[in-house]
């Protein structure tokens, strides 16, 4: 198995500032229930986000996938993704420390 890391952007910078739409509300529950679908089966080692409410706020994902493609399927299907509420840019990477 392989590590990855996708970053996560909001497409609609201000949402945090603003608050979400009612569809946009029900893309991240949708989001967050794939993530810890996820995190179940094993394959997630860390997910989290940033807490500044600007446009710079981010969030990611660092997971263990067999291949750089189905590294590339999870972050696709990931709602907030595949619905354009988020961006998302896969990066290979490798945990080097991890605390407990």
């Amino acid at each position: 198995m392989q590590e990855f890391l996708y970053k996560l952007q909001l497409v609609r910078g201000d949402l945090l500032r603003t608050g979400p739409t009612a569809s946009e509300q029900a893309v991240v529950a949708e989001h967050f229930a794939y993530l810890q679908d996820l995190n179940g089966k094993g394959v997630i080692i860390l997910v989290g986000r940033t807490l500044n409410t600007d446009e710079s706020t981010m969030g990611l994902a660092i997971f263990r996938a067999e291949s750089e493609e189905t590294a590339r399927q999870i972050m696709n299907d990931d709602p907030a993704v595949r619905k354009n509420l988020m961006t998302a840019t896969l990066y290979p990477f490798k945990v080097s420390l991890q605390g407990k």
